[in-house]
């Protein structure tokens, strides 16, 4: 689920005693939603997101770490606005004003100017595609517990298989608001949690907060990266196999100098081709771009919470694969990966 992922993008987390869950309180075990009532459910979730007014503070657990920010969105006829602050480590703030999404180090003085299809949007975790997510995940009602002060209707998703994770879903009783959502691993164990630690849902907009800031970027270098809409077969590539249940949501060429955290570096463009896939709920992200061997010296897999990263070489070509999955769900992905042989 790219929470974390929403957040450039989320982070992601596990905070247990924020909401106070615990095994001995979940009530007795309940039927099985139908396709019906999990369509319901997360169509709710997800029009919360985009038609409610809220602001609060998000924290982020994984990996034993934890991270925390302020974040605001604001609805006002067919536009939204967002703004997120981190509170930890190195200043930055991302700002959305439907598909630009800025984000902004003010330390170094440097800018990173995008536009995102609204599926990036908090929370990013949710599609309401309630008859492929059924497929794939067995969903159910647990009862409602409190999360932030709220009262909230909590979901549990076991995958049907081994290539996702489960997950907790907390959605506030009156507005529908993901509260917070926790990664499970095969055992059932908390690997990434985020949740808000306090939310005011129902508050004035407040858009100038975020479209001023856009404005006033005098003395920042600026990045604007071109991201131009494709196909992955229209780009020389196909996929021999997709691990079932995921289905292709959007495809990318982007083209940038290197933007390296707070710094954006004066290297020679480079074209990158993003394709990502999802079920519903977890998001992959393949990126292939020429291989450098300045740059690309080792092939690795990284872990943080319950995101993976696969970077491997294949061929002339170097590739990154990330989600929230199992790694060997990545390495299912990479081997469907192949160059299609010229015409």
């Amino acid at each position: 689920m790219q929470i974390r992922r929403w957040l450039a993008p989320w982070m992601g987390v596990g905070m247990l005693a924020l909401a106070g869950w615990s095994a001995a309180q979940a009530p007795a075990a309940e039927m099985p939603l139908d396709k019906a009532e999990v369509r319901s459910w997360l169509l709710r979730i997800h029009d919360a997101a985009q038609t409610r007014n809220f602001q609060g503070i998000f924290v982020v657990t994984t990996a034993g770490q934890m991270s925390s920010a302020r974040i605001a969105h604001y609805a006002e006829g067919s536009d939204q606005y967002e703004r997120i602050e981190t509170l930890d480590g190195q200043a930055r703030s991302v700002l959305r004003h439907n598909d630009v999404v800025a984000t902004l180090w003010p330390d170094s003085r440097a800018a990173l100017i995008e536009r995102r299809e609204a599926s990036n949007s908090f929370p990013r975790l949710i599609d309401h595609d309630g008859d492929r997510i059924v497929e794939h995940y067995d969903v159910r009602r647990k009862g409602v517990d409190r999360v932030a002060g709220h009262e909230a209707h909590l979901l549990l998703l076991t995958p049907r298989d081994a290539m996702r994770y489960g997950y907790r879903l907390w959605s506030e009783k009156v507005s529908g608001l993901l509260l917070r959502a926790d990664v499970l691993n095969a055992a059932g164990e908390v690997i990434e949690s985020s949740a808000f630690s306090e939310v005011s849902i129902g508050v004035k907009p407040q858009p100038d907060t975020v479209t001023r800031p856009l404005k006033r970027l005098k003395g920042y270098r600026v990045e604007r990266p071109v991201m131009t809409p494709t196909y992955y077969e229209n780009e020389g590539w196909t996929y021999q196999r997709v691990v079932p249940g995921f289905r292709h949501v959007s495809c990318v060429k982007r083209s940038h100098n290197a933007v390296d955290g707070a710094q954006v570096t004066e290297n020679a463009d480079r074209s990158m081709l993003q394709t990502i896939f999802s079920d519903g709920l977890a998001h992959v992200s393949i990126f292939v771009e020429p291989f450098d061997a300045a740059r690309h010296r080792r092939e690795v897999v990284m872990s943080m919470g319950a995101t993976h990263t696969l970077m491997k070489r294949h061929g002339a070509w170097w590739v990154t694969a990330v989600g929230e999955v199992p790694a060997a769900t990545l390495h299912e992905f990479v081997r469907g990966l192949e160059r299609k042989k010229p015409q």
